[in-house]
């Protein structure tokens, strides 16, 4: 359940999850029934009427004093709530009220008991201090906060504030009269100054009078020669303003002329730049533009070229390693080649050799007559004793062929002829 409570009020909320108890001043809270409580206490402001009867002073004089203090529980205060719900939770505001007021009795007691008649009567602001200080501190333990304290009355039965008013309204009564002969005696004195004053302010006036009759009559003298001089000026002025005013005309006018020359020659100036900017527009413009066609042609054909030859770079490089790669694949092939031949006439020898001879021989054949088949003409010459026309020519390769064995038993020391037979059976 929700429970709300004014600004002059605190509740209390104790119980299962309350521990310490929860306090709120003015504001809302929410309690489980059953398991927990909620309690109220008052933040009302408290008027209290703190009377002390027949309280002897210092000097034995017994009087009776009275002061109005409002106190109230601190709700702002948490340190000070929580005590006052200590000290005063299920009481009612009458009994909290009772409680603060003996309390700020007893104090005030304390305190008259301290001070003489004479103190607590004349100086009351004094008093209601001293009492406001004690109790405040005194009360702060309970929770309570004296928010004022004002001294009400101060009487006794014995007459002796009485006897003091008497006094003090005989010394009055003195002062007064000392008071009224003085202001006599002064009224006097002050009406001989008054009349003394009187006689020579009125001289002083006379005086003042012809000083300023006589300024008059200088100033006036002073002022009419300045007059007729400034008349003067005036007129010699007023002929130099003429001359003055036709020397400026005549400034104005050729000024004018001035003027008028310059806006001709600023027409001038327009007409020839008129000209200027026709001739532009109709020469220069179109050669200007026929100059950018022909600068944008040129840089268009060079970029074109660039990336021409850029493009044939490329090519070319891109050709040049397919070409470096089929190289190197054939040349693998061919040492793989190799390899294996080497393989075979360290296997076979001689007759690996001869057999490698013997398929170059239509090579060899086919070189030495290679430059009979590139003749476009033969003339043979007949000596009679042997062949003649193509049986010769046939013979001629034929015989360099069967030089050929000797030669290579020259060079390899293996004879062909020999080795003929061992070559069939390695076939």
């Amino acid at each position: 359940m929700f429970y709300t409570c004014g600004p002059n009020e605190a509740m209390v909320v104790s119980g299962f999850g309350r521990s310490p108890p929860l306090m709120i001043a003015g504001g809302r809270v929410f309690v489980f029934p059953c398991i927990q409580q909620i309690q109220r206490i008052t933040l009302n402001t408290l008027t209290l009427n703190v009377k002390s009867d027949k309280v002897y002073t210092r000097r034995g004089v017994p009087i009776s004093v009275t002061g109005i203090a409002q106190v109230k529980i601190q709700g702002q205060n948490k340190e000070m709530l929580a005590t006052a719900c200590q000290m005063f939770m299920g009481k009612s505001e009458s009994e909290i009220s009772q409680i603060a007021l003996e309390t700020l009795e007893g104090h005030q007691r304390a305190i008259i008991a301290h001070l003489t008649v004479e103190e607590i009567y004349q100086d009351r602001k004094k008093f209601s201090e001293q009492v406001f200080k004690v109790a405040s501190s005194d009360l702060v333990n309970m929770g309570i906060g004296v928010v004022s304290y004002t001294l009400k009355d101060v009487h006794d039965d014995q007459g002796y504030l009485h006897s003091l008013g008497k006094a003090r309204t005989a010394q009055v009564q003195r002062d007064a009269r000392i008071g009224e002969a003085q202001y006599k005696r002064d009224a006097v004195i002050r009406e001989a100054h008054a009349m003394q004053e009187k006689v020579s302010a009125q001289y002083k006036n006379e005086i003042e009078m012809a000083k300023s009759q006589r300024d008059y009559e200088l100033k006036k003298a002073a002022y009419d020669v300045e007059v007729n001089s400034k008349k003067a000026e005036s007129e010699m002025a007023y002929q130099l303003q003429v001359a003055k005013t036709k020397q400026r005309i005549e400034e104005e006018k050729m000024q004018v002329q001035v003027v008028e020359r310059g806006q001709q020659i600023t027409l001038q100036e327009q007409e020839i730049i008129r000209k200027e900017k026709e001739l532009e527009a109709k020469v220069k413009k179109p050669a200007e533009a026929e100059k950018y066609k022909l600068e944008k042609l040129a840089e268009a054909q060079r970029l074109q070229l660039i990336m021409e030859a850029e493009a044939e770079a490329e090519s070319i490089k891109i050709k040049g390693e397919a070409e470096a790669f089929a190289l190197e694949a054939k040349g693998r092939a061919e040492a793989e080649q190799m390899s294996k031949k080497a393989e075979a006439f360290k296997q076979y020898k001689e007759g690996a050799m001869v057999d490698m001879l013997l398929e170059k021989l239509p090579l060899m054949a086919e070189e030495i007559s290679k430059p009979l088949s590139a003749a476009q003409k033969v003339t043979m010459v007949s000596s009679g004793s042997s062949e003649v026309g193509a049986a010769k020519l046939a013979g001629e390769v034929l015989d360099i062929m069967t030089r050929l064995p000797s030669a290579v038993e020259k060079l390899t020391g293996v004879d062909i002829s020999q080795a003929t037979g061992h070559t069939t059976r390695v076939r």
